[in-house]
C-alpha cells in the first residue's frame, strides 16, 4: 500500500492485490528453489568424485574408501531429504483428525531412544523422567513415533558433545505433557516463530553439518495438528532448548494397567 501525491490537496491511494493462487504461487516457486538447493550440494560433491574415480589414474585404497564415505553420507542425506519430503506431503494433504488408536507410550519410548543413542554415539548424557511405562496414547503410532523422533534428533543434533539431553512425560490435570530439553546452543527468540517452516534454518551452515534436512520440525507440527496437539518451544542461545508436546484429555487413552 503506497499514498502518491495527485495534486495540490489530493492524494492516491495505491494498494496492491495478491490473490490465493498468486500466494499459493510463491510457495510453491520457493519451495522448488529450497529443494533444488538442498540437492545441488550433494549432488555436485558425488559427481565430483565421479569424474576423480574416472579420470584419475588408480587412487590408494585408503583415499578410495574415505571417497566412498563421502559419497555414502551424501546420497544418504539426499534420501532422508526426498523420504521427509514425501512424508511432508502426505501429511499436509490428510484431513480429519488421526484416529484413536491407543498405542502404549512405553512403545514409544524405545525406538526415541535408540534414535538419540545412535546420533549421540556416546558424546552425550541421554536420561528420561517421568512414567513411560503405564500411560496410553491415542493416535497413530507411526506419526507420533516420527513427531518423538524429530524432537529427540533436533536435540542430540544441536547440543555440543558433553551435553544433557531429558527426555520426559509428566501429567497436568487431565492433560499430558511429552518435553526433550537439551543443554545445547539454543535459539534466539526472533527465530522460533519460524522453526515449523519448510527449510527454515537458524544456521544454515551448522545445520547442514549436523545432518538436518530442514524439514523436521514442519513434520512435527503437522502431526501434532492431525492429533490436536500443542507445540511449544522455549529456547535461549547457550543455555539450551525446550520442545514440548502438549496432549488434550481426548488423546490420553487409560494407564496401561487399567485397560480391559
Amino acid at each position: 500500500m503506497q499514498l502518491i501525491p495527485y495534486s495540490i490537496d489530493e492524494r492516491m491511494l495505491v494498494t496492491q492485490y495478491f490473490t490465493q493462487w498468486e500466494r499459493d504461487e510463491k510457495v510453491r516457486r520457493d519451495f522448488v528453489a529450497n529443494v533444488s538447493h538442498e540437492l545441488r550440494t550433494p549432488l555436485t560433491v558425488v559427481g565430483g568424485f565421479i569424474e576423480t574415480l574416472q579420470d584419475s589414474d588408480p587412487l590408494p585404497p585408503a583415499t578410495q574408501e574415505r571417497i566412498f564415505q563421502i559419497m555414502e553420507t551424501q546420497t544418504d542425506r539426499m534420501r532422508r531429504l526426498v523420504e521427509e519430503l514425501l512424508s511432508l506431503s502426505r501429511l499436509e494433504s490428510q484431513t480429519g483428525v488421526a484416529p484413536l488408536t491407543p498405542i502404549p507410550l512405553s512403545a514409544l519410548l524405545t525406538p526415541m531412544l535408540l534414535t538419540a543413542h545412535q546420533l549421540s554415539q556416546g558424546q552425550h548424557t541421554i536420561d528420561t523422567q517421568g512414567d513411560f511405562d503405564h500411560r496410553t496414547l491415542l493416535g497413530i503410532e507411526s506419526e507420533l513415533s516420527s513427531a518423538f523422533g524429530n524432537l529427540v534428533a533436533n536435540a542430540v543434533r544441536y547440543t555440543p558433545p558433553g551435553g544433557q539431553i531429558t527426555l520426559s512425560w509428566r501429567e497436568e490435570g487431565e492433560e499430558g505433557i511429552f518435553t526433550v530439553q537439551d543443554t545445547g546452543i539454543g535459539i534466539a527468540a526472533e527465530h522460533i516463530p519460524r522453526l515449523t517452516e519448510r527449510f527454515y534454518r537458524v544456521d544454515q551452515a551448522r545445520s547442514r553439518d549436523t545432518g538436518g534436512t530442514g524439514l523436521g520440525l514442519s513434520i512435527v507440527k503437522q502431526i501434532a495438528l492431525h492429533h490436536d496437539l500443542t507445540l511449544i518451544v522455549d529456547s535461549q542461545p547457550d543455555k539450551g532448548s525446550t520442545f514440548a508436546l502438549r496432549f488434550p484429555a481426548h488423546r490420553l487413552g487409560l494407564p496401561e494397567n487399567e485397560r480391559p
